[in-house]
């Protein structure tokens, strides 16, 4: 029975290495033993310690054994299974820890109401509660409260939680004007290739922050009496350097422009919740802000931060690759318009209700009606474009729909490094995908998909394609580890399961 549990171990192990794209050397390395040990460890020829089995699940970033956690650890899907009904979506992830990262601007009470409970706020709450912050779940658990101490305690950081996302690289802006020096541990989260940080540094020197890496950590130093004397232009339109920005130009006694800023869904959620701080904000939807900082902020403020158009995307997709016919409620329309422009011109059959307003007393919502549709490939290429344009997370789930869609779509994911890779894996479940280069993938439709069994990519969005895939094939489906899901989503299988699926989550051990 050992030499059992030992081998389905090492399987796990194994397949977590190839999807990180290490060779047994690396992690060998990376765990400071030999590449034969590896080699014995992966098949389970090798009796093997729970501290090796931690050191592993870290170097990987992936949870090969889970021990006392309540969250699931692999999904069995039965597929081929219509779904119906109305379904809600969440608020955005992506805001959610903006505003956890924003709170630490205000010395005062912070609620944010309907928090996303995923995996991605649990770590910086952690992160948080270790240099000092209070939290707590309030209302039933359903809003969030932060409590700042006098002084945070930044040698007492939780390095190991703040490793596990990139949001820590937005507490930079915030922290350059409470304290200096001070730390941040390298940033992780999905393997989406490099995604260089010099856009952030380049905004923040303006401010008068000075960053040296050495050894897995950012050094960094405040140049006091240095502001921005001209305009702050982003090197990229990026959604996390726009904030990055904000978040430093919020308690600059001053007025600072930035252009070239994102205007996505997340940054206007910043914007409005700088407004609540009584930092005055310019230009919010624009790509030109202009930021009224103030240099002290100590204000109890409560703020519902808007629904996420990324698990808007999700639903739709899911309801499309199974042929279902699915009201998905409160749609945040203005960051949706251009995908379903693409899907209406590829045949898509919708109905759209009046719109609404969403809690934050801003952001324009809809529910949404998706029924059966003979979808045609479109005729342009589908490609992210900052925002207005197609969103960038939601290219991923145009695989998908492409997949079921007569004739050939090209998809160009050319944002990241190695992200069109992982939707290849959609070919384990029968999909005709041919990666052109490591950002162009041609899709062939329409698919019969099959069963199969297979690890979860290590990145968040073509994880979830994977799943609508299973949902869709006839039989039974096993998505191994699926940690990275519960980095970005709240409860995706049992809430899929409420409108007509049937998803089991489980854990080998």
């Amino acid at each position: 029975m050992a030499d059992d549990y030992l081998v389905r171990i090492g399987k796990l192990i194994r397949d977590a290495r190839q999807h990180r794209g290490w060779t047994q050397s690396q992690l060998a390395d990376a765990l400071g033993t030999s590449q034969s040990a590896v080699n014995r460890i992966e098949r389970g020829n090798q009796n093997i310690s729970l501290e090796m089995i931690a050191r592993i699940g870290e170097a990987l970033d992936s949870e090969i054994v889970s021990l006392g956690y309540a969250g699931p650890m692999h999904l069995r899907v039965v597929g081929g299974r219509r779904l119906s009904g109305a379904i809600d979506v969440k608020t955005s992830k992506n805001a959610c820890v903006a505003l956890l990262c924003a709170s630490l601007l205000n010395k005062g009470r912070t609620v944010l109401r309907r928090v996303a409970r995923i995996e991605e706020v649990y770590r910086l709450l952690e992160v948080l509660n270790s240099i000092g912050v209070r939290t707590r779940w309030i209302n039933d658990g359903v809003d969030l409260e932060l409590i700042p101490p006098a002084r945070l305690d930044m040698e007492a950081m939780d390095a190991d939680a703040a490793r596990r996302t990139r949001s820590i690289i937005m507490f930079l802006g915030p922290l350059l004007h409470r304290m200096e020096p001070f730390r941040l541990p390298y940033a992780g989260g999905c393997d989406l290739g490099t995604r260089t940080i010099e856009p952030h540094m380049i905004a923040l020197r303006r401010f008068g922050l000075d960053i040296t890496a050495t050894e897995g950590i950012y050094h960094a130093k405040v140049v006091p009496g240095i502001s921005p004397d001209r305009p702050i232009v982003l090197t990229e339109r990026g959604d996390t350097v726009t904030e990055n920005a904000l978040l430093a130009a919020a308690r600059h006694d001053g007025v600072t422009v930035i252009r070239n800023a994102s205007s996505n869904y997340m940054v206007q959620d910043l914007c409005f919740f700088l407004e609540a701080l009584g930092v005055r904000v310019d230009g919010v939807g624009t790509t030109t802000l202009t930021v009224h900082g103030v240099p002290s902020i100590d204000v109890d403020v409560d703020y519902s931060p808007s629904e996420d158009p990324v698990e808007a995307m999700s639903l739709l997709a899911a309801a499309v690759v199974t042929e279902s016919e699915l009201t998905i409620r409160r749609v945040p329309i203005e960051f949706m318009e251009i995908e379903l422009a693409v899907l209406e011109e590829m045949g898509l059959d919708h109905d759209r209700s009046a719109e609404y307003t969403a809690d934050n007393g801003r952001t324009r919502l809809i529910d949404l009606t998706v029924r059966p549709s003979k979808l045609e490939a479109p005729i342009d290429k589908i490609h992210p474009m900052p925002f207005p344009g197609l969103n960038i997370d939601n290219v991923p789930f145009f695989a998908a729909i492409a997949a079921v869609a007569q004739g050939q779509t090209l998809i160009h994911d050319w944002v990241y490094d190695n992200r069109a890779i992982y939707l290849t894996d959609l070919n384990r479940l029968g999909g005709r995908l041919q990666l052109l280069d490591p950002h162009r993938v041609l899709v062939e439709g329409p698919t019969r998909w099959r069963a199969a069994e297979m690890m979860c990519p290590p990145a968040l969005r073509p994880a979830v394609v994977v799943l609508l895939a299973m949902m869709a094939a006839e039989g039974t489906s096993v998505l191994r580890n699926v940690y990275v899901i519960n980095r970005g989503y709240e409860e995706l299988a049992e809430r899929l399961n409420s409108v007509g699926a049937q998803i089991e989550t489980f854990r080998d051990i």
